[in-house]
């Protein structure tokens, strides 16, 4: 027979099985030897008091033999001969959507303008190292978009958008650890997650589906209120009456074109600061109550929300083990985010800290439009650009400086691989978010005693944590609400805010497209 049980037990008891089962016997009046298999199903860290537990979640063979099964992928069809849906953009929204378009019996054309996973990885070296930006290809632009080289973290509160699990097993079937069906918070890691990427891309060519990188799309074609093609930067035109337009939250040359071609698009508020490095070591400290992290422990991650001046202030994709890196898509720009590895094994921990922005803030650049929010957001990097020494340099201040509004005389190495330049961050910033995050640490302090301290290095901007722009759709066909056969998608149309949300909007706007070539078949 099989039973479910919730326990909560010490780290060193989650860590070992033996002793598990040990405590599963004694507490639910089972003998030891008739137990043969204890599945995890859940895990979660329940940090609040000094003595640290875990939760379980747990499914337990009594007299019954355990089989472990491998994740199965669905049984995608040849599509090869079957009808074309367009989609632009190769990250998540974007794949995800291709795999549903087979799954579906129709064949997905990806066209990215960016390199794939192994390519890709010359132009991030020549960003960190030689401080060129590829337009094209870099930590926004390339093979599984954003995601790819920002961490992979796994965990939304999105529930009701769709089938979260479904989207966890998918990953799983492409190469992704079971963990990630176990953890309260999974994640993947950098490191990991170019195969997986590569895998899915593997699988979309296997069953017909076609996927073509270093192919930027520059214009649409529109008759009727209808698309029905898309012109490539190479001359060439793509004929296709369904489009998913999954380009992500970085591709302003396509708002850029919407906007000039009069699709109606809406500006979106989002939300706008600095990323923070500490030492891991310190935050260890702080989570876990301890001077040293226990064996049994994964680094510790931190999520802190503050109110300052009537603003929210936040704590944003927080890297535990993780390091800071160089994400600018254009020259001229200075952009941060974080990842981490799978281990999360680097001794600097970092995280986004953003202000909340709303569309009053972005009236000096009104004259643009639904696209303010998107100027707004490109001044403060092009900013960051002239301040670090119009390098990928980027502008740092030791924390408790910014705080006391002094400039750091010295600044300590960080995992920042171009460099660092002392500034001022009111220099960077409007005076409204400078001054909200000055206040805004002293508050993280009162919640996270030690958090304020100068030997942690505020890097600016943390500007690309969301769209500043909202593609509206009709919510039932999911089609742009004027432009019929054209589906905003994922994480640039403003739908979506994260790998599995993104890859829940793809295959939902797969499922419209195909729902509405199938109805007008008929």
């Amino acid at each position: 027979m099989k039973y479910e049980f919730s326990i909560q037990v010490s780290p060193e008891i989650a860590a070992h099985k033996e002793q598990l089962k040990n405590l599963v016997a004694r507490k639910n009046g089972i003998h030891l030897d008739e137990i043969r298999h204890i599945e995890i199903l859940k895990r979660s860290i329940d940090a609040r008091q000094r003595a640290i537990k875990i939760n379980l979640k747990l499914k337990v063979y009594v007299q019954e033999d355990f089989v472990k099964e491998p994740m199965a992928l669905p049984d995608y069809p040849d599509v090869s001969n079957t009808r074309e849906v367009v989609i632009i953009g190769a990250g998540p929204a974007g794949l995800f959507a291709a795999l549903r378009c087979i799954e579906l019996g129709c064949k997905p054309i990806v066209l990215e303008r960016g390199k794939d996973v192994r390519n890709r990885r010359r132009d991030l070296k020549a960003i960190n190292r030689d401080h060129i930006v590829n337009e094209d290809s870099n930590y926004c632009f390339g093979e599984g978009g954003a995601g790819t080289y920002s961490d992979g973290k796994l965990y939304t509160r999105s529930k009701k958008r769709g089938d979260v699990q479904r989207i966890l097993e998918l990953l799983v079937g492409f190469g992704a650890t079971q963990q990630i069906l176990v953890e309260a918070h999974p994640h993947i890691g950098t490191n990991k997650l170019p195969g997986i990427i590569a895998a899915i891309r593997e699988k979309i060519i296997e069953r017909g589906g076609k996927i073509h990188f270093n192919t930027r799309v520059v214009d649409f074609e529109i008759k009727n209120s209808e698309i029905y093609g898309v012109k490539l930067l190479n001359g060439s035109t793509v004929a296709t009456n369904k489009v998913i337009l999954a380009t992500g939250h970085s591709a302003r040359d396509i708002f850029e074109l919407l906007y000039q071609k009069k699709i109606e698009i809406e500006a979106k508020p989002f939300a706008l600061g600095v990323r923070v490095e500490h030492s891991q070591q310190l935050i260890d400290q702080i989570q876990y109550k301890c001077e040293v992290r226990g064996p049994y422990l994964p680094p510790s991650p931190y999520s802190v929300v503050k109110q300052v001046h009537g603003r929210g202030m936040y704590s944003f994709c927080m890297c535990p083990g993780g390091v800071i890196a160089a994400c600018a898509t254009s020259p001229g720009e200075v952009v941060t985010n974080g990842w981490s590895p799978s281990k999360r094994d680097q001794p600097t921990s970092n995280s986004g800290i953003v202000v909340e922005l709303r569309e009053k803030d972005f009236e000096p650049f009104a004259k643009h439009g639904p696209l303010a929010g998107m100027y707004f957001q490109k001044s403060i990097e092009q900013q960051a650009w002239r301040v670090g020494g119009e390098t990928q340099r980027v502008p740092a201040q030791r924390l408790m400086d910014m705080v006391n509004g002094k400039v750091s005389g010295d600044l300590p190495v960080t995992s920042y691989t171009p460099g660092l330049t002392s500034a001022d961050m009111s220099v960077v910033f409007p005076k409204f978010i400078h001054q909200t995050l000055q206040e805004g640490f002293k508050a993280f302090d009162k919640s996270m005693r030690g958090y304020l301290t100068n030997e942690a290095v505020v890097h600016a901007p943390e500007s690309r944590t969301s769209s500043p722009v909202r593609i509206p759709r009709d919510r039932v066909t999911l089609e742009h609400i004027q432009i019929k056969g054209l589906y905003p998608c994922g994480e640039g149309a403003g739908y979506a805010g994260g790998i599995i949300s993104a890859a829940i909007d793809g295959e939902k706007c797969a499922q419209a497209c195909i729902n509405a070539m199938k109805s007008k078949a008929f």
